[in-house]
C-alpha cells in the first residue's frame, strides 16, 4: 500500500476533489483489474478512452480516479485527481508506487529500428559473465536474474514495467537492460524512469502505421534521448545519418560508435564466417559468435556501453568472445544434405537487406540463396513492396508467404508485396500463402550448399490469424522439413 500523496509526487495536478490523505492498495488503468482501494488511471489510448470506464471502476471498488476530464457528477467516497496527461501520470505514479526501482539499479535503454533485442541480450549476458546480477526486458523475453518472464510487448506497460524493475531490485540486480520502442516513448510507458544510459542503434522505414510520417518516427526516438539527464550517457551510431540528431538536445554525456565514421568507439571486421567473426574493437582483436556487419555494430554498441559503465576493457572483450546473440537472430541449422537454414527476425526492408548482404558475402559463388518472406497484417503497408524488392534483388529465389496476417487476407498482403517486384525478377518468385508449405517448398528447391533464409518471425512461437494465435515456430518447422528430405 502507498499513500496517495507519495504516488502523486512529481505529477503536475490541476485539481483535486476529495481527500488526498488516503492509501492506495492497487494501481491500474484496466477497469477489469480494479479492486478495493484501487487507484484507477483513465488513460486516453489509441483505441479506447479510459474515461468511459470510470463509473465501472468505482463500482468495482476504486477509491481514487486519476483523469484528464472530471466526470459531471462526483461521488463523496471517491477522490478525483485531474491532470493534463494521464499517460504521463500513469508512468510517474507507477514508478512512485513501486518505490522508484529504476533509481536503485543502473537502467540502460536501447532504441532504434533494428538491433535492439540483440544489444540488450548481449549486454545482459555480458554483465552476468562479468559477475553482476542483471535484468533483461526484451522482445524475446524478460529476465529477473535467472528467472524467465514471458514478454508480451517490446516495452511493457508502466505498471508491469515498474513491477518487473521492483522484482529485479528485490532479487539484488545491479543492472537492467531494456528495449525502448518508439510506441512506448510516444505512449509515455517510460515516463518516470531514471536511465543511467541510452543507446541508439539505427533508424529505417518502420511503424509508419502508428507514427504516420518518418519525421514523427525520428522525433519519437529523439524524445527518449532528450529526456536523459546529465548523469547518464547517450551512445549513438555515428554511421547512421540520424545518429547525431539523437544527441542534439540531450543533457547526457554524449558518445558515438562507428565503423566508417570518426567515433569514440571504433570497430573493423577482419574475418567473417557463418559461425562468427573476428573484430578489431578499439585496437584489440576479439572473436565473437555473431555474424554480419550489422552485428558488428551491435557488438560495438555493447562494448561502448560496457566501457561507459566503467567495466575493464580486457574483461569485457574476454566475456564478449564467449556469449551468443538473441534467439531468432541469424539462428543457423544445417541439414543432412548440407543445406544451411537461417532464421531471422528481419521484418523491415533494411533488416532484410542486412541479413541477405551478410549471407551473400559469406556464400561461395555456386551456392544459391532462397528467401522465404512474409509481411505482417494490420501493420505498415508501405514497407511490403520494399521488402519484396530487397529480397528479390539479393536472392536466387524468393518464396512470398504469410507472416502474421492478423485480420487481413493473406493473399492481399502477398499482392502488396508482389507490387514491388521488378518485371525481370518475377521469374524467380513463387507465392505460397501457407507458411509451413512455403518453408517446405524452399527445402525442396535447395541443393547441397544452398542457403535458406526464413525472415520475419524469428523467435516467435505462434502465427496470428483472425485474432487467434496458433503454435508456429519457424525453426522447428524448418528442422522438420530438413528431416523429411
Amino acid at each position: 500500500m502507498r499513500a496517495l500523496k507519495d504516488i502523486l509526487h512529481g505529477i503536475p495536478v490541476r485539481q483535486v476533489i476529495g481527500n488526498l490523505n488516503v492509501t492506495v492498495s492497487n494501481l491500474c488503468f484496466d477497469s477489469r483489474k480494479v479492486g478495493s482501494e484501487s487507484l484507477f488511471v483513465a488513460v486516453v489510448g489509441t483505441h479506447t478512452d479510459g474515461h468511459g470506464f470510470i463509473d465501472g471502476a468505482i463500482a468495482a471498488g476504486a477509491s481514487v480516479i486519476l483523469c484528464e476530464q472530471l466526470p459531471e457528477k462526483s461521488q463523496d467516497h471517491v477522490t478525483y485527481v485531474q491532470v493534463d496527461d494521464t499517460a504521463f501520470a500513469l508512468g510517474v505514479s507507477a514508478a512512485n508506487y513501486y518505490g522508484n526501482p529504476s533509481k536503485q539499479l543502473r537502467l540502460v535503454g536501447v532504441t532504434g529500428t533494428n538491433g535492439k533485442t540483440t544489444i540488450v541480450t548481449l549486454l545482459y549476458k555480458l554483465f552476468r559473465k562479468l559477475g553482476y546480477e542483471a535484468g533483461l526486458l526484451s522482445t524475446v523475453q524478460n529476465q529477473v536474474g535467472d528467472r524467465v518472464v514471458a514478454a508480451t510487448h517490446t516495452t511493457p506497460d508502466p505498471i508491469a514495467l515498474n513491477s518487473l524493475l521492483h522484482e529485479m531490485v528485490e532479487a539484488g540486480c545491479d543492472y537492467c537492460f531494456m528495449e525502448v520502442s518508439s510506441h512506448a516513448i510516444v505512449q509515455q510507458r517510460v515516463a518516470g524512469l531514471n536511465f543511467a544510459g541510452g543507446i541508439f542503434s539505427n533508424i529505417t522505414h518502420d511503424h509508419l502505421d502508428f507514427h504516420k510520417t518518418f519525421d514523427e518516427y525520428i522525433k519519437a526516438k529523439k524524445t527518449f534521448f532528450d529526456g536523459l539527464d546529465r548523469y547518464a550517457f547517450a551512445l549513438s551510431n555515428a554511421d547512421d545519418k540520424h545518429g547525431t540528431v539523437m544527441l542534439q538536445n540531450t543533457f547526457a554525456h554524449k558518445k558515438t560508435y562507428g565503423i566508417r565514421s570518426m567515433a569514440d568507439f571504433k570497430a573493423k571486421v577482419i574475418e567473417s564466417h557463418f559461425d562468427g567473426m573476428l573484430l578489431n574493437l578499439d585496437g584489440q582483436e576479439v572473436w565473437v559468435k555473431l555474424v554480419g556487419g550489422f552485428n558488428a555494430y551491435n557488438v560495438l554498441a555493447v562494448y561502448g556501453a560496457a566501457i561507459l559503465l566503467e567495466q575493464e576493457t580486457m574483461k569485457v572483450l574476454t566475456a564478449l568472445s564467449n556469449i551468443s546473440g538473441a534467439e531468432g537472430r541469424f539462428d543457423t541449422l544445417i541439414s543432412s544434405k548440407g543445406v544451411i537454414g537461417i532464421i531471422d527476425y528481419a521484418h523491415t526492408p533494411d533488416a532484410v537487406r542486412n541479413v541477405l548482404e551478410t549471407i551473400n558475402d559469406l556464400r561461395k559463388k555456386d551456392e544459391h540463396v532462397i528467401t522465404v518472406l512474409g509481411c505482417g497484417g494490420d501493420r505498415d503497408k508501405a514497407k511490403r513492396p520494399q521488402m519484396a524488392a530487397v529480397a528479390v534483388k539479393n536472392s536466387s529465389k524468393v518464396i512470398i508467404t504469410s507472416d502474421n496476417p492478423r485480420t487481413e487476407d493473406p493473399m492481399q498482403i502477398i499482392h502488396d508485396m508482389e507490387a514491388g517486384i521488378p518485371e525481370d525478377h518475377k521469374r524467380k518468385v513463387f507465392s505460397v500463402a501457407d507458411r509451413r508449405e512455403a518453408i517446405r517448398a524452399a527445402c525442396h528447391l535447395a541443393q547441397p550448399g544452398d542457403i535458406i533464409l526464413i525472415a520475419g518471425k524469428g523467435h516467435e512461437k505462434y502465427q496470428e490469424i483472425n485474432g487467434e494465435r496458433f503454435d508456429f515456430d519457424d525453426k522447428q518447422v524448418l528442422s522438420n522439413a530438413f528431416n523429411e528430405q
